[in-house]
């Protein structure tokens, strides 16, 4: 398996990770009244329970926050400050949301960060909508103002697929995802110029998976005609008059596992991409003939909803095609599926999206009086990685070596996929606290802040 970005496959650092994603507008007025309406409104009472995890586990890189620890400076007012060099990066479900509705205290911990030019990143492995419309809908929810220029979902990196020279832009490529006509949408508009889904393919040829009941009530209304036939449907005998895909994306997690697993696995096995062909190489050579590269946007095995025991994210399924391969294959090291996987907890993910902060950084700077010009790295010295999952948001964290030097952070809550009766964990946090406020609160004191929220 391939975990460490998309440098394996293509060369995706000549823009940066995320240039280009649009902007959500917001007035530095209307920021600063929604805010103040936010602190002025009542807030639920907040017990926290912190538990600090031994030394011995924290980097040797890691600065000293020994002032800060036993007292440190007496506060500032917040107008004669300097922006501050630390910063926050937020997964998302489980950590300021179940599903749709807020932890309590997540409003009022994001809105203390806008009100003082603290920073912050949103950085989540979940997805299915475009960034445009996902920030809207976390803005309305969070009471909150947010903007794409601090929020990396996971799979945002996609874009960068559909730019610059030899890139998938006008090459036909297989998308699918929770809502597959919606991950269509999105790959259209990251640039992505031939998108098919398979509820495409189905439609076009019934045969190629007969089991389905849903054909008729789900996938007739959203399918739409292939750009070529399938190979070897009448009128499509040559490879010049076939459908070839050139790539595939998972971009969060399907629904039809049965099929997308089909579907998947006939493009693994095709000579070049010819969907309906069976390359000749296969046994002697698998994935040696041309397939379409396969991308997955995340690795994470669970994920937290309102039910009480975690569900079951794009990992799941990435485990369920891995293991129909193995079987198809034998599997063993020539056999093994290759495929590349970003997201937490990888380093190419985090390291994209310290450079997405540190801009982020230097734009609350420059609003907050403090000027600006720079690209902001140099200055930050600490980020607070808050997640609720081990595998992913503490994995990364602790696992990343920054660039800038800056010292990464895990915090880990309990209101999310982690819980203390479900084992030891593998990765172990810098701290435990009971939610998102109190992880703040946490890492404020530690900085020499009053946490007055």
């Amino acid at each position: 398996m391939e975990a460490l970005g998309f440098a394996a496959r293509r060369p995706l650092h000549r823009a940066g990770l995320w240039q280009g994603v649009r902007h959500v507008p917001i007035s530095r007025r209307a920021l600063q009244t929604r805010t103040r309406a936010l602190l002025q409104s009542p807030k639920p009472a907040t017990t926290s329970h912190v538990v600090p995890i031994e030394r011995r586990l924290v980097p040797s890189r890691s600065r000293s926050f020994a002032t800060a620890r036993h007292g440190g400076p007496t506060p500032q007012p917040v107008g004669e400050r300097e922006a501050p060099r630390f910063a926050f990066a937020f997964d998302i479900d489980g950590v300021l949301l179940h599903e749709s509705r807020p932890i309590p205290g997540a409003s009022e911990a994001l809105s203390y960060l806008l009100e003082n030019h603290i920073p912050y990143i949103l950085l989540t492995n979940g997805g299915g909508e475009h960034e445009k419309d996902r920030v809207a809908g976390l803005s309305e929810k969070l009471r909150v103002p947010l903007t794409t220029d601090n929020f990396v979902q996971s799979h945002t990196p996609f874009q960068e697929l559909a730019q610059g020279p030899g890139s998938l832009r006008e090459k036909t490529i297989f998308v699918t995802g929770s809502d597959a006509t919606k991950s269509r949408e999105i790959a259209e508009r990251y640039g992505f110029k031939n998108v098919v889904v398979p509820a495409d393919i189905l439609m076009a040829q019934p045969t190629i998976w007969p089991f389905d009941p849903l054909m008729e009530s789900v996938y007739a209304s959203t399918a739409r005609p292939l750009p070529k036939p399938i190979y070897g449907s009448p009128g499509a005998t040559t490879d010049a008059e076939a459908l070839k895909i050139d790539a595939m994306f998972v971009f969060n997690d399907p629904r039809d596992w049965a099929l997308d697993v089909q579907l998947i696995t006939d493009l693994l096995l095709s000579r070049q991409g010819y969907l309906g062909t069976y390359s000749a190489l296969n046994g002697s050579k698998w994935q040696g003939d041309g397939q379409p590269d396969l991308y997955f946007s995340n690795k994470d095995l669970f994920w937290s909803s309102t039910y009480h025991l975690p569900r079951f994210g794009q990992g799941a399924f990435q485990a369920a095609v891995a293991g129909v391969w193995d079987q198809v294959t034998g599997g063993g090291e020539a056999g093994r599926l290759r495929r590349t996987v970003i997201g937490k907890p990888f380093a190419e993910t985090y390291r994209y999206a310290e450079r997405v902060l540190s801009r982020h950084r230097e734009e609350v700077r420059r609003r907050a009086g403090h000027g600006g010009g720079g690209d902001g790295r140099a200055g930050l010295s600490s980020v607070y990685m808050v997640g609720d999952n081990p595998e992913s948001d503490i994995a990364g964290a602790n696992e990343f070596k920054s660039e800038e030097g800056a010292d990464w952070c895990s915090v880990l809550v309990r209101t999310g996929v982690w819980h203390p009766d479900r084992g030891e964990m593998k990765h172990q946090p810098r701290v435990i606290v009971d939610d998102v406020a109190a992880a703040v609160r946490w890492a404020l004191r530690r900085e020499g802040w009053k946490a007055d929220f």
